[in-house]
């Protein structure tokens, strides 16, 4: 499988190790502690062991702590920056207080001043990618194209995607900003199969209750723009990870990817990643756990083919109910 990243000479994994879980709590009066940078170390030797080379992070995630302890394994590993590809998000702003809501922020002067947090705590000179995280309602478009202008000319970020948009959100940035946007984040897994429902419920009266965003799919695979799915494990309900949701549609997902996997002889998190891999826009999972057990059971997906039928099913058992 060749991604769009790829197409577009970045050297991306075909999986992306997410690091929101690094640095502990997201209390900030809580400190980082070398408990936390050694889970950082072994996270990150986990993913690289199994051919994981790019690290996705936000400047909220643990309100700047996970950047911070990935800085410090960088500090630890300097030769480590060459060899993998740094994404990073921003225009979120959390709440600070009571009288200050949380919002989502695209102007000029936030983002730039997201990018040099996040490359002080990382400890980086550039990121490979920036994404602009959840959508701005108040956007304007020419300010968000000055703003990447200025990161690209400084050399501060190489490449620019976006996270959370749909098509129409894509066009209007893209329409001012002389960068292309390279990446699309959504959530997408075998619990939140909306990207699939879409195009399946077509001319259907169910589809009034798909929130997914019509036309996305299609738009970024015209676009060669990568797909990237967050949530991709959905928190482990589907690979033995016990969990809330215990409909009938999740417990026969479950022994559905339980009955593949032991068939294959990998994995269940490889299951249900391949699944969301055999998709023909080359998605890329961003797995979410900073556990080296689970991170080298995913790095089993690259290795597993299911067929038609098996992909079939698996959609099939999460939705509760047939296609046809």
């Amino acid at each position: 499988m060749t991604l769009p990243l790829q197409t577009r000479g970045i050297p991306a994994s075909q999986l992306v190790l997410g690091c929101m879980g690094l640095g502990g709590d997201w209390d900030k009066s809580h400190p980082i502690t070398q408990e936390h940078i050694k889970q950082a170390h072994e996270a990150v030797e986990a993913a690289l062991s199994v051919g994981i080379h790019m690290f996705d992070h936000a400047d909220i995630y643990t309100r700047g702590k996970a950047e911070t302890v990935f800085g410090q394994v960088l500090k630890e590993r300097p030769e480590l920056r060459e060899k993998i590809i740094l994404q990073s998000k921003c225009g979120i702003r959390l709440t600070e207080s009571e009288e200050e809501p949380g919002y989502y922020d695209f102007s000029k002067e936030h983002i730039l001043h997201s990018v040099d947090g996040s490359l002080k705590r990382l400890g980086a000179e550039y990121l490979d990618i920036l994404l602009l995280h959840r959508p701005d309602p108040l956007v304007e478009p020419e300010e968000v194209a000055e703003a990447l202008r200025q990161l690209k000319s400084s050399g501060k970020v190489r490449h620019f995607g976006v996270s959370n948009m749909s098509a129409g959100q894509i066009r209007l940035l893209q329409a001012a900003c002389d960068e292309p946007f390279i990446v699309n984040q959504l959530e997408m897994s075998l619990l939140k199969t909306g990207f699939i429902d879409t195009g399946v419920t077509v001319n259907q009266g169910i589809a009034a209750h798909n929130i997914f965003p019509e036309g996305t799919l299609e738009h970024c695979r015209l676009e060669n723009i990568q797909l990237q799915a967050w949530g991709p494990l959905a928190q482990g309900l589907f690979s033995g990870k016990p969990g809330q949701d215990q409909s009938e549609n999740v417990q026969q997902t479950a022994r559905l990817v339980a009955e593949l996997a032991e068939e294959k002889g990998t994995t269940r998190e490889a299951i249900v990643l391949a699944w969301l891999m055999k998709h023909p826009a080359h998605i890329q999972p961003v797995i979410g756990t900073v556990n080296p057990d689970r991170i080298r059971a995913c790095g089993e997906a690259a290795k597993i083919q299911l067929s038609r039928l098996e992909w079939v099913k698996l959609y099939i058992a999460s939705r509760g109910r047939g296609m046809a």
